[in-house]
């Protein structure tokens, strides 16, 4: 359990949490920089990467993992599925059900904006010294983490 494992460290300074903050919300701001010109919300791109991760999923489903109020969520479906990027399917288990999933032009938007957002970051962090790409690299593991714990296991 990660609460056994804590001594001294980076949780303590709150002035250490901050800047982890803010250079996240920077970074953010700076990679839906890059998603502008998919024509999508983030909302709207990240129901789009939820889907293509788990779909085909129940909207019930995809609301809880993505920690979105059903009638919100039905917003962004319905203009997902009207511009083609999702698609609507009876649950072959249960008739009563719809699923979501990605269509082939959906999927292939998601994977120019990955791509697009992975060549921007390949680009600046290969500016960086070696030690900091290293850092970066050697951070992914806890980040991974602190996401899973924020998630508190909806995914």
């Amino acid at each position: 359990m990660v609460a056994a494992e804590h001594t001294v460290g980076f949780g303590d300074d709150l002035d250490e949490v901050a800047r982890l903050r803010a250079v996240l919300l920077r970074l953010g701001r700076r990679l839906r920089a890059i998603d502008a010109g998919s024509g999508l919300t983030p909302a709207e791109l990240s129901v789009v990467g939820a889907t293509v991760r788990w779909g085909p999923i129940r909207p019930s489903e995809l609301a809880r993992r993505e920690g979105l109020n059903p009638t919100m969520l039905s917003r962004i479906l319905a203009r997902l599925v009207d511009d083609g990027t999702l698609c609507r399917q009876d649950d072959p288990a249960d008739g009563r059900v719809a699923l979501v999933s990605v269509t082939t032009s959906g999927r292939r938007l998601h994977r120019q904006i990955r791509a697009a957002r992975a060549q921007v970051l390949h680009e600046h962090i290969g500016r960086l010294p070696t030690s900091q790409q290293r850092a970066i690299s050697a951070a992914l593991p806890a980040l991974e983490s602190l996401v899973e714990l924020l998630d508190g296991g909806r995914r």
